[in-house]
């Protein structure tokens, strides 16, 4: 076997792809995931981290890649078609595509301080 073909990351490279937050849908799109909640934990999805990527074209289609706080979440099959259905729902967006991932898998550093606040890790 060659060392060709053996795909390494590219060192550098950020674990989550960045948002196109200069996009003028941009915070519209992140007020709609603002209103899904985890059902397990008073705050918002956004707030708690687990949107890691929104992605918005020219054309206003969106990607959106998230988590969950742990793959045995008992709406892991459900929260997708919730950020799905809130994101579509944003005036002007004509499409959204959301992708699940655990890596890298989520922890507490990745909430917001408002998160932490309102959860009292602060």
């Amino acid at each position: 076997m060659d060392s060709a073909s053996h795909q390494t990351p590219v060192e550098g490279a950020p674990l989550i792809a960045p948002s196109t937050t200069e996009h003028p849908l941009y915070d519209t799109v992140v007020e709609a995931c603002r209103s899904i909640y985890d059902p397990e934990i008073p705050v918002n999805i956004y707030d708690l981290g687990l949107i890691y990527t929104i992605a918005i074209s020219d054309e206003n289609e969106v990607g959106v890649v998230m988590t969950l706080t742990a793959p045995g979440c008992p709406v892991a099959g459900e929260m997708p078609g919730w950020v799905a259905d809130a994101v579509g729902a944003v005036p002007g967006i004509k499409d959204v595509n959301v992708d699940m991932t655990f890596d890298p898998q989520w922890g507490m550093d990745m909430m917001s301080d408002e998160a932490r606040l309102e959860l009292g890790f602060m």
